[in-house]
């Protein structure tokens, strides 16, 4: 009698749609067009391509249009059709692209930085133009005039731009690590407050204004979780990337976020849970378990006749330890720690099994990505990489 095979379990995964390839150089900034089977796409090659599904079930361009400096960012309005695209030199050229999407017109330039653009945001509520470039500018044009409304100055370059429409709070993620939040009127803007958590510079911003959240991806591997609107200044850290966090996306109607890594890293969060703060370090001359002293606590070293030890600390009470009582690791998911980290043997004792599952799922791109946009009515993402392929996937089996 032959044996039952039994049915392996399906690993949901995200399903690759289509790679769409012909760029000489980095694609910096694509969009998935909303409706239909499109892609908008800037490069490092100079060129802007908006790319249409053919019968044959491939992308080709149906514009090809070469700008006169390398296109560094943009930002598609699908209500317009206005793109607003970021150049090497400092510009910020604008083009209405028409209803098949075979033609877009120009508009207008803005001389905005005397730099590389680094991110653009078109704010059609307000007929703004927000922008930041390598010249650690903050700028903000009218749209219909183009006249310059105001601007500030960074602390370092800026690489992560985002805006509430409804406070009119603009908030700036920079290469040293800040993040800073502006209150913008009509001619003039005010500091409202900076903070820091990375230990590297913010490489990427994303803006909840329904749970009113700000998200940072960094260079330190790390997403952070900022509840702006809770007036609390609780911060929720997220640990799941072994290589820089360089794009983020969020699924308002599935609370969950999508953050990628410059390892191809695609990792899927749900932030529906009760997620906990990391506890501070404390600081300790000993042990905070064993009472061994410290390998630069000289007077306890002498008085007891005892050899220093290293200091390290428990990521789940934050209390410093000696290696010998923090032997053991565990992952805290809850606490945004995906992957087994250090902890103390008495928290390893009592953390449950169901503390341990994952709220986190883990897929691989196969190429470094720069750049993603997330089409939420599809449930679609786009990723970009240095590879210059672009990939387009259905999201839905693991954003849902």
């Amino acid at each position: 009698m032959a044996a039952e095979i039994q049915p392996k379990p399906l690993t949901r995964k995200p399903i690759l749609l289509q790679r769409v390839e012909g760029s000489q150089e980095v694609v910096n900034m694509a969009v998935i067009v909303p409706k239909e089977e499109g892609v908008i796409s800037v490069s490092e090659d100079r060129t802007v391509r908006v790319w249409l599904k053919r019968d044959s079930g491939q992308y080709w361009p149906s514009i090809y249009h070469v700008m006169p400096s390398p296109c560094s960012c943009m930002s598609f309005n699908p209500e317009t059709r206005r793109l607003s695209i970021g150049l090497d030199n400092g510009t910020i050229s604008e083009f209405i692209l028409s209803e098949d999407y075979n033609k877009m017109t120009p508009v207008k330039n803005y001389q905005a930085h005397q730099s590389r653009v680094t991110m653009i945001l078109f704010v059609l509520e307000l007929e703004w133009v927000l922008s930041t470039g390598q010249d650690k500018q903050f700028a903000w044009h009218c749209s219909e005039s183009g006249q310059h409304l105001g601007g500030y100055r960074t602390s370092a370059v800026a690489s992560g731009l985002q805006f509430d429409v409804e406070t009119r709070h603009v908030f700036i993620g920079d290469q040293s690590g800040q993040v800073t939040i502006l209150k913008l009127e009509q001619e003039n803007c005010t500091l409202v407050t900076t903070f820091r958590g990375h230990t590297g510079g913010v490489t990427a911003l994303c803006w909840d204004p329904v749970q009113r959240v700000l998200f940072s991806g960094s260079s330190d591997h790390s997403v952070i979780m900022w509840d702006i609107g809770g007036r609390k200044g609780t911060a929720i850290e997220l640990q799941g990337h072994n290589d820089k966090v360089q794009a983020l996306s969020y699924a308002q109607h599935t609370r969950q976020l999508i953050s990628c890594g410059g390892d191809g890293g695609i990792v899927v969060w749900n932030m529906d849970v009760e997620r906990q703060e990391t506890p501070e370090w404390l600081d300790s001359d000993s042990c905070q378990k064993c009472d061994q002293p410290f390998f630069w606590n000289f007077k306890q070293m002498w008085d007891s006749k005892k050899i220093g030890l290293r200091q390290h600390h428990c990521r789940k009470c934050g209390k410093a330890v000696c290696g010998k009582c923090s032997s053991k690791r565990s992952s805290i998911p809850l606490m945004g720690f995906e992957f087994e980290v250090r902890v103390c043997d008495s928290c390893h004792e009592s953390i449950t099994d169901e503390e341990r599952a994952p709220t986190a799922t883990f897929h691989d791109s196969k190429h470094n990505i720069v750049h993603v946009h997330f089409d939420a009515t599809r449930g679609w993402l786009l990723t970009s990489g240095t590879d210059k392929v672009i990939k387009l996937w259905d999201m839905t089996p693991v954003v849902s």
